[in-house]
């Protein structure tokens, strides 16, 4: 394989920020995963190119995420990146309206999910020859304050921010660096609510900035490119205007 024709498996890959890094990483030379509950959307992403391998498949099972991890590694004999970026949100509402089932989704997509990735590709990583690799976490800005009603949301979020710090520390001997993007109002289907109003902690509902999803994008193109020997351990991209300084 080509020195250049690097691998990255991109989980969350159909749509949203998944999408725009997905398309970044294809046009810049890259070998892409694109991991998703549904292949139309990932074939969609895909558009026939050659570089660009669907992986349908559920994150939150564990037998499944194997299959996708080996099923790419057979194909490209190594894999140096993995973008952890499948995530979900629930409507906002105080701890006790929360039904107990958004939460066991939430957890089970956004940090189990997240776990399980990590798993077979620190697995694969700390095994290829030339061993090594790097994953990119999704955390938010949620990582440190959260919105108003998001408990399961944060909550996972904040786990994210663990998981990246032991993972930097366990990845050392095997020369796997993990890293976290911490993502502020781009502007995807999720966040579309944000530019009509949304739940404030004064109480209020107002509109907010948001920026370019691709701003994103490049962003973890960024970190991906990085040497092993160097590694952006955090980094917030978020829209300059958004509330998140002042949220509390």
């Amino acid at each position: 394989m080509s020195e250049a024709k690097r691998s990255i498996i991109i989980t969350g890959a159909g749509s949203g920020i998944g999408k725009s890094c997905a398309e970044t990483f294809i046009r810049n030379g890259y070998r892409v995963g694109l991991v998703g509950r549904r292949i139309a959307p990932l074939k969609d992403v895909a558009d026939g190119h050659a570089d660009a391998l669907p992986l349908p498949g559920d994150v939150t099972d564990p037998q499944q995420v194997e299959d996708i991890f080996q099923r790419a590694f057979d194909k490209w004999g190594r894999i140096d990146v993995l973008f952890n970026n499948a995530g979900i949100a629930k409507p906002g509402r105080p701890i006790d309206e929360i039904p107990v089932e958004d939460w066991l989704e939430t957890v089970d997509v956004n940090l189990t999910g997240a776990f399980l990735c990590a798993r077979q590709a620190f697995r694969i990583m700390r095994q290829q020859s030339p061993q090594g690799g790097r994953i990119i976490n999704n955390g938010s800005v949620s990582a440190y304050v959260p919105r108003p009603g998001s408990v399961p949301y944060t909550a996972t979020k904040h786990a994210i921010t663990g998981l990246t710090r032991t993972l930097s520390l366990d990845g050392r001997p095997f020369n796997i660096a993990c890293g976290q993007i911490d993502i502020g109002n781009a502007l995807t289907e999720m966040a579309q609510p944000m530019t009509k109003g949304v739940p404030q902690a004064d109480g209020s509902v107002r509109p907010e900035a948001t920026m370019d999803v691709d701003n994103v994008a490049s962003s973890v193109l960024h970190m991906a490119e990085l040497p092993l020997d160097a590694n952006v351990q955090f980094m917030t991209v978020m829209a300059t205007a958004m509330p998140y300084v002042g949220r509390g």
